[in-house]
Order: structure tokens, then sequence, then C-alpha cells
């Protein structure tokens, strides 16, 4: 890749970023398409999200990435949001259109990928995090048909905002709200556990949100599902595979997610076996 005076950036955004493995699978698949764009992190803290926006849009970004903490504070910052990303009250892809930033949500359709060609109508998810990954979860767990979808928090006062922000949705998903202290009575109900927290990424690898303990509690067709990809096991799937449960990990979200954003900046398809290469090679590389 070539990078010249005409290169257009495309980006994430985010607090921390340096972790992000976004730019490896995008510049991949700029490079396989022969276009002129670079992808790269902006690390963007929370006070200064609204001058970031402004930047972004001054030096003639053509498009970004959000992840943690800003998919549901740069709401108020865009021009217009699509429909879907209204209802789950989060937007993780901006682009740019005449009237300004436009928002959509991609992570719902990621969330959904690995998870498609299965029977989820009699299924209990427990959701750990309720956050703006959590919302796309909540969203998900809606569309393929979850009996019961329960949010876990440690902010009785934060939970109760999760669960009135949904009063309204067109979504209605199946929802209810819990604290920590309620997971021994949740997790032996469980068909699948979803980590929404960052709880495990990199800077806290040796950090899992559940531990053997709370894992023993799963019933053994459980499904334990990190939305974190890096470190490539987590803890918590590490725990989890040793307690003799499935797993998955974040890389097939990451990897569909991003390759819907891809083709919205672009407005063409975009190579995404290329894109789950680039992510594994990576990885394989990696410490």
């Amino acid at each position: 890749m070539t990078i010249t005076g005409t290169t257009r950036l495309l980006g994430i955004i985010g607090d921390p970023v340096a972790h992000s493995l976004s730019p490896v699978m995008h510049n991949a698949a700029l490079a396989e398409l022969g276009v002129d764009y670079v992808y790269v992190p902006f690390p963007v803290q929370a006070d200064d999200l609204a001058a970031a926006v402004q930047g972004l849009a001054a030096v003639g970004v053509q498009g970004f990435s959000i992840t943690i903490p800003h998919k549901q504070a740069i709401l108020p910052l865009l021009a217009t949001v699509t429909p879907e990303a209204q209802a789950v009250g989060a937007v993780n892809t901006v682009w740019r259109t005449e009237q300004g930033w436009a928002g959509t949500n991609t992570d719902v359709a990621g969330f959904m990928a690995p998870l498609q060609g299965r029977d989820w109508s009699a299924a209990r998810a427990v959701v750990l995090g309720n956050g703006g990954a959590a919302r796309a979860v909540v969203a998900g767990g809606g569309q393929l048909g979850l009996n019961k979808v329960q949010v876990v928090g440690r902010n009785r006062s934060k939970l109760a905002d999760f669960e009135a922000s949904w009063a309204s949705s067109p979504l209605k998903p199946p929802l209810s709200v819990h604290g920590w202290d309620e997971l021994p009575q949740l997790l032996p109900q469980a068909d699948l556990v979803i980590n929404t927290t960052p709880i495990g990424m990199h800077h806290t690898a040796a950090q899992t949100p559940l531990e053997a303990a709370e894992l023993a509690l799963i019933p053994d067709h459980g499904l334990v599902y990190d939305l974190i990809y890096t470190p490539r096991p987590t803890r918590l799937l590490t725990l989890a595979a040793e307690r003799g449960l499935s797993t998955q990990d974040g890389l097939e979200m990451l990897v569909q997610q991003g390759a819907i954003a891809l083709a919205q900046w672009l407005q063409q398809p975009v190579p995404v076996d290329t894109m789950r290469r680039a992510l594994v090679a990576w990885l394989d590389r990696s410490p």
C-alpha cells in the first residue's frame, strides 16, 4: 500500500484503541481492492469526542468506526442516524454525507453471524455488561428469537436506565435486567452467556468477568461468547473450554461488522475472506 497526497482516510476512534485489529483487516481489504484509501486508529478520550468528530470532518476523513466508550455518546453529534441504530441506541459506523456525519450500527449483524443456523426460540441468554456493545447484543438476541435476554450489571441505576431506554424501541426485545449478585441464580438456566464488558481485553488479559466457580454453574450444553477478540483466547474462554463448554470469540463478529462498514464507505462489495485471513494471520503471529 502506497500513501500519497490523494490517499483518503478511514479510521477507528476509541479509548483504548491501540489493541484494535480493525486496521489489519481493513487495510488488507483496501490493498486487495486497489483503492486509494488507508485505515488508521485515532485514540480519542471521552471528553474530547465532540472536538475529535469535528476534527475528523475538518481533515477530510471519509468514514470511521467507533468502539468503547463512544458508541452511545456520539449519537447527538451525527446529522443522521439509521433506523436500526436509533432502535439499538448505539452507533459503530459513521460516514460522510453532504448534510454531515451519518451513523449506523453493524454490530447487530456481526454479533448474530456466528449464531445463525440454530433454533434459539427456547433459549435464555445472560449478557454481561450494559454498555454500547450490550445494546447490539440485546437487539441481535431479539432478532435471533431468544426466549429471554437477561442483562447483568453492577450499577443498579445504570441498569434501570438501560431497561427504560428500550421501552419505546420498535425492536421490543425479551429483556430483563439484573444485578451482578444475581448471577448464581441466572447462570444455571443459561443456554448462552455473552461478555460485552472490556474485562479480559489485552490490557486486562489476566482478568475474567466470570471465574471457574461461576462457569461451573452453566449447563453442559451452554455456549460462552466473548465479544473480545484479542487476546485469543481470552481467559474467560480458556476457563469455559476447561469446563467443557462451547466457546465463541469476537473475531467473526469483528469481520462481519467490519465488512458491512467497509462496503458502506466504499459503496462496493468487499473481500470478506481476505479480511478474515488477515486477522487470523496477525493473531497467529502475535505472542
